[in-house]
């Protein structure tokens, strides 16, 4: 009789032991907004809410790119519209030097056209706000990625960007002055064909620029999208349910405090009691 009354007793504890380890968890899960504390709790919702979070670091890499190359190739359609607007200029003045003109608006017309050449120069050199240069040297721009899938160069290489057949635009429009300062109207007309081929050039290459940064703000628009589907999955895995948890605490906590009302009035008995 008494083993039995003793295993009665330890059953009871070790019930009331657990009501009160729920209660905390409850507590816990109330207020720290996380359902889940330890692996242990979940093990399939604790390992898809870690594989969510590499999702996340990954795609805050991704991110970081898009941004980093959005910004060079709102800097790169900048330096190529400039470059158009001069080569533009460029075009304008061959036509007045091969018109009727002396030999003091040439040798103008030559010496704005070197000037013309210099600023073409420095746009081809033009540097990033960290120092790099824009238009990488070569044919080629800086590849990056910018999905799990999906790598490519927004900007172009300079000798893509700002050059046609192996010549720079710097290089044609200062050639372009040569052949003004030397007067000859055939030099002078194939130097105007080589500069408008510039300019269509660049125009293509700004165009082509601008498809890079559209191409940019799909993929930053799906990779936020992203972001907010895995949120949302794990905010479902991990977060508490308020209304749920208080409702399951309020009943836990009654239910810990009945057992441990009849618990007390049982053990105001006697022994002597219990043996009747």
């Amino acid at each position: 009789m008494i083993n039995a009354v003793g295993n009665r007793l330890t059953r009871e504890i070790t019930r009331q032991s657990r009501l009160a380890d729920a209660v905390e968890q409850a507590q816990i899960q109330i207020s720290t907004g996380q359902r889940i504390q330890n692996r242990s709790d979940d093990p399939l919702a604790f390992d898809r809410a870690a594989s969510i979070d590499r999702d996340n670091l990954a795609s805050a890499s991704w991110e970081r790119n898009v941004d980093f190359a959005s910004a060079r190739v709102a800097q790169a359609d900048g330096v190529l519209r400039s470059a158009a607007d001069l080569m533009t200029r460029a075009g304008e003045l061959l036509v007045a030097a091969g018109g009727a003109v002396n030999a003091v608006d040439r040798d103008t017309i030559a010496a704005e056209l070197s000037g013309l050449a210099d600023e073409l120069a420095g746009l081809a050199a033009t540097g990033t706000p960290t120092g790099e240069p824009l238009f990488l040297p070569g044919t080629n721009g800086r590849v990056a990625r910018f999905d799990s899938n999906i790598t490519f160069a927004p900007v172009p290489g300079r000798d893509t960007a700002m050059a046609l057949g192996g010549r720079s635009m710097a290089v044609i429009v200062a050639d372009a002055a040569n052949a003004v300062r030397a007067g000859g109207a055939g030099s002078i007309a194939a130097a105007r064909t080589e500069t408008t081929a510039g300019l269509a050039h660049v125009a293509d290459q700004r165009a082509q620029v601008g498809v890079a940064g559209s191409r940019l703000e799909r993929i930053g628009d799906t990779l936020a999208e992203r972001d907010t589907e895995r949120a949302a999955e794990r905010s479902v895995l991990m977060d508490t349910n308020l209304s749920e948890a208080i409702a399951r605490l309020n009943a836990q906590n009654l239910t810990l405090e009945a057992a441990q009302a009849a618990f007390a009035r049982i053990n105001r008995q006697t022994l002597f009691d219990l043996l009747r």
